[in-house]
């Protein structure tokens, strides 16, 4: 890209809808990992390859504060661009118009993004100023982020009384940072401060100009922070940390339990030697899912020498093991499963037993591997005397 683009981040609203919740503070001086809100723009907007610097709009009572604030978070870490500070003014577009005239004359794309968005990704900020260059050939002096609405939108009176319902598919909730052209944006806001304009974002003000500002598709966690519930948001947190599981089980074959597999009964009169149902498939997934918290193992949880599990169908000792490591904080989102047996033949029934762990996991389908394989007639397996399974579960801790 050849043109030269800055950033303008706006950090001077008062913020009087959170002040209750925030003991009076406005939002974008919140703390958030370490430092007021309004630095996290700043750093996604500098992180974008195609920002050349950013000017932050502050309340003119806190510019002092503000400048020493930024020259230390600069000082610790670098943005890598310059950055300016302006005084804002009463309204939104006063503290934009303010950001404007701090800008270099070399700027000729301006990139308006709000310090309540935090999350807002340098990404999304690229891919705007990348169309935004594409469509200006076609007429385009600006391109804002935007999403699908999923409710339906009521246009109502004073009173409350719906006048109309738009059409849902061509409305589009509305995000920052939103990319202009320098001179298209100037000009818009000259003709707003002549007219008397309000506005609530800088689109509004180029569409009433009749420009032509084009939608393309935001970020589901570009999150605004306006409400208290918001405020959850800026909370630290535990990241989930991947863990997995390793689970082995054997039983011999020919006693008098029906052989079951995953849940599913196996054609073929095959039967096994076991205290419970004899599911050496299922067994070997919950040691796995219990390795993934130090759970220990099913010996420990179901004892073979207690009468209460004699016959007791294993997906219920499953659903337990699984409660279990949602107490612990354990999300299972993979299981690899293999069957080594020299008889019966399983691939007539490995659809069904992939469905039906998937089933008992909450898992899609290809979220759970299933293979069975022989042993060459090698080994107490490979004799017909037993079956066993192995399993390897992967799982987020948090």
């Amino acid at each position: 890209m050849k043109q030269e683009c800055w950033a303008i981040v706006l950090a001077a609203g008062q913020g009087t809808r959170l002040c209750s919740a925030t003991g009076g503070e406005s939002k974008q001086f919140l703390r958030y990992r370490g430092a007021p809100l309004w630095w996290s723009a700043v750093q996604s907007m500098a992180a974008s390859p195609l920002v050349h610097g950013i000017a932050v709009v502050f309340p003119p009572g806190r510019m002092e504060d503000s400048a020493r604030e930024l020259a230390r978070l600069t000082a610790a870490a670098d943005p890598g661009v310059p950055v300016l500070t302006a005084a804002g003014g009463l309204r939104r577009q006063d503290s934009v118009a303010a950001g404007l005239r701090a800008l270099p004359p070399s700027c000729s794309l301006v990139l308006v993004h709000d310090s309540a968005r935090p999350f807002a990704s340098a990404a999304l900020a690229t891919r705007l100023l990348l169309r935004l260059e594409e469509e200006r050939g076609n007429g385009a002096s600006g391109v804002i982020p935007g999403l699908p609405v999923i409710d339906t939108i009521k246009r109502v009176d004073g009173d409350g009384a719906c006048l109309e319902t738009p059409e849902r598919a061509s409305l589009r909730a509305v995000q920052t940072p939103q990319a202009f052209l320098r001179a298209a944006l100037e000009e818009a806001h000259a003709r707003a401060a002549a007219g008397g304009w309000g506005c609530t974002d800088d689109a509004s003000l180029l569409e009433r100009c009749g420009m032509r500002v084009l939608v393309a598709p935001g970020e589901e966690g570009n999150t605004k922070i306006t409400r208290p519930a918001d405020l959850d948001l800026l909370l630290p947190r535990a990241h989930p940390l991947p863990c997995c599981g390793y689970g082995y089980d054997v039983h011999a074959l020919g006693g008098s339990r029906p052989l079951r597999l995953g849940g599913v009964p196996i054609n073929g009169g095959c039967t096994v030697f076991a205290h419970s149902d004899g599911d050496v498939l299922l067994h070997a997934l919950m040691d796995a899912i219990l390795g993934c918290f130090g759970g220990g193992d099913i010996g420990r949880l179901f004892p073979d020498n207690d009468p209460q599990f004699d016959g007791f169908p294993s997906p219920a000792m499953l659903a337990h093991v699984l409660d279990l490591a949602g107490g612990a904080g354990v999300r299972i989102v993979h299981a690899d499963l293999t069957v080594i047996a020299q008889k019966p033949k399983l691939a007539p029934q490995a659809a069904q037993i992939q469905e039906n762990v998937a089933r008992l996991l909450a898992l899609a389908p290809d979220h759970v591997g299933f293979k069975a394989t022989t042993e060459e007639h090698l080994g107490f397996t490979g004799e017909g005397k037993g079956i066993k399974a192995v399993a390897l579960v992967s799982a987020l801790r948090g």
